[in-house]
C-alpha cells in the first residue's frame, strides 16, 4: 500500500515538472520570438522589416511540438497585443492590425504545423518540406493581409511582403533545418 501511494505521489510531482517544463518552453519561445524582432533590418521601399522572427517560429515547432509551440506564439502575440513593444519595436492593437498583422497572425498556425509534422531527428527531405510549407503559411497569409492593409493588388503585395524576404527565408529556414537534422548516435 504505501508504495502505491509513493508511486502515486511520484506521478503527481513528475506530472507537475513536465507541465512545469512545457510552461517554461512555451515562455522561453515567445521571448525568443520577441528577441528576434528586436534583430531587424528595416527596407526603405516597405513597411515590412527583416526580422529573425521567423525562425523561432520554426524552432518553436521543431522543440516543443504543436500545441506548445501555437501556445507560444500565441503567447507572444498577446503580449504584443497587450502593448508590450514585441512587435518589431512596436506594439499594441494598431500595430498588429497593420500591414504586417497577417504575418504575426500566421505565426501559431505555422508553428502549430512544424510542430506536428517535424521532430529532432527526422529526415532531411521530409522536414525541410514541411519547413517550406511553413515558410508559405506565413507568406501567404502576410501578404494577403498586407494587400488588404495597403490596399495594393497581389502583384504589388508579392514584390512588396514576399520577394524581398525570400534570400532571408532561405537562411532562416536552413538553420532550422539544421535544428531538425542530427548525426547519428555512434555506440
Amino acid at each position: 500500500m504505501r508504495e502505491t501511494s509513493l508511486s502515486l505521489d511520484h506521478g503527481v510531482s513528475l506530472s507537475r515538472a513536465v507541465a512545469g517544463r512545457r510552461a517554461v518552453g512555451i515562455a522561453v519561445f515567445a521571448v525568443l520570438t520577441a528577441i528576434g524582432a528586436f534583430v531587424r533590418i528595416p527596407l526603405p521601399f516597405t513597411p515590412v522589416p527583416i526580422t529573425l522572427q521567423t525562425f523561432f517560429v520554426l524552432a518553436s515547432g521543431i522543440y516543443l511540438g504543436g500545441r506548445d509551440a501555437a501556445l507560444s506564439q500565441v503567447l507572444y502575440l498577446t503580449l504584443g497585443v497587450a502593448g508590450l513593444p514585441v512587435f518589431a519595436g512596436a506594439g499594441g492593437l494598431a500595430h498588429a492590425m497593420g500591414p504586417t498583422g497577417g504575418f504575426l497572425l500566421a505565426f501559431p498556425v505555422a508553428a502549430w504545423l512544424v510542430g506536428r509534422s517535424v521532430k529532432p531527428g527526422d529526415r532531411l527531405a521530409r522536414a525541410a518540406l514541411v519547413l517550406i510549407a511553413a515558410d508559405v503559411v506565413i507568406f501567404t497569409l502576410g501578404a494577403t493581409w498586407f494587400a488588404a492593409a495597403m490596399g495594393v493588388g497581389p502583384e504589388r503585395a508579392l514584390a512588396l511582403a514576399v520577394l524581398p524576404f525570400l534570400p532571408g527565408t532561405v537562411i532562416k529556414t536552413g538553420a532550422a533545418l539544421a535544428l531538425v537534422v542530427r548525426p547519428p548516435v555512434r555506440r
